[in-house]
């Protein structure tokens, strides 16, 4: 594996894969590895002749600075994760790399009701700091495809709208990956790792009370479910931003389902101060 970073001299390598009709697949990350990344690399290597990742803490997406700097940071590790998966190159670049004209003022991007909803709601400003940084990702590396994991349902979407809004639908290919989860169904997280070990089986609550809703959800309104799944995270000690049902491609409320629609039901809570987010996607 080779590690890069600065940003020419990345691009200048993978310019000359491209000239060689390199097919080239990219698997964004921002370190303290876990098995849901590893899944990506893995997803890429069948697909595509060069497989590059990256390691990024972006400040521009936290919202929070204190959550900016509790964010776990496990670099050696990561590169020996990477390398072992058989990652063929790393970008490691630094803040200035990225933004080097500092992060004031940078640009923005008009995602529409996307930024409006869910993340975007309870977290304002999440979602430009996402596509300041991917945007300035894909310019440097130019990927035919792009593997993200499907635990951050939101951000995929809002993703998949900044390759359409900046042109480069006609030439990345964005591939969705599923959750990967632990035994007990927690889905696999950075967070985690910030959680104590009591906190750590109440976390399981979460992805339990997706599972209700997924089992028994019906046809008609979705108001009583929701709340019942709510009502399970408060129990554990959850503080809920919320539990929902939407539509899977545009992430409309769905308040009264007609049991055909494809449908996700997605939450964010917090346990003490950690926030963990999850989603199951619902095929009538």
């Amino acid at each position: 594996m080779i590690i890069f970073k600065k940003p020419g001299a990345l691009y200048k390598v993978l310019e000359e894969k491209r000239v060689d009709q390199k097919i080239i697949g990219f698997a964004p990350t921002m370190g303290a590895l876990h098995a849901g990344h590893l899944s990506l690399v893995k997803e890429a290597k069948q697909e595509n002749d060069l497989v590059v990742t990256s390691i990024f803490v972006n400040p521009t997406q936290f919202n929070d600075p204190e959550d900016f700097k509790k964010y776990p940071v496990t670099i050696e590790k990561d590169i020996l994760m990477f390398e072992k998966e058989g990652s063929h190159v790393l970008f490691l670049p630094s803040v200035q790399d990225i933004y080097p004209n500092g992060i004031r003022d940078l640009k923005h991007y008009e995602l529409g009701f996307l930024e409006t909803i869910l993340e975007g709601k309870f977290r304002p400003g999440h979602f430009q700091g996402v596509c300041q940084v991917m945007h300035r990702l894909l310019e440097i590396i130019l990927p035919d495809n792009l593997y993200l994991g499907q635990k951050d349902y939101q951000q995929c979407m809002v993703i998949k709208k900044l390759v359409e809004l900046t042109g480069l639908d006609h030439k990345i290919k964005v591939n969705i990956c599923p959750t990967l989860r632990e035994g007990d169904g927690l889905a696999m997280s950075s967070r985690n790792t910030r959680l104590d070990p009591g906190d750590r089986i109440k976390a399981t609550t979460i992805s339990a009370a997706l599972r209700y809703i997924k089992e028994n959800v019906t046809q008609g309104n979705t108001k009583g479910i929701t709340d019942e799944a709510a009502a399970m995270l408060l129990q554990k000690g959850f503080k809920t931003d919320y539990v929902e049902i939407a539509n899977a491609d545009t992430l409309d409320t769905v308040e009264d389902w007609d049991g055909k629609e494809k449908i996700v039901a997605l939450a964010a809570a917090f346990l003490n101060n950690i926030r963990l987010i999850d989603n199951m996607v619902i095929n009538p």
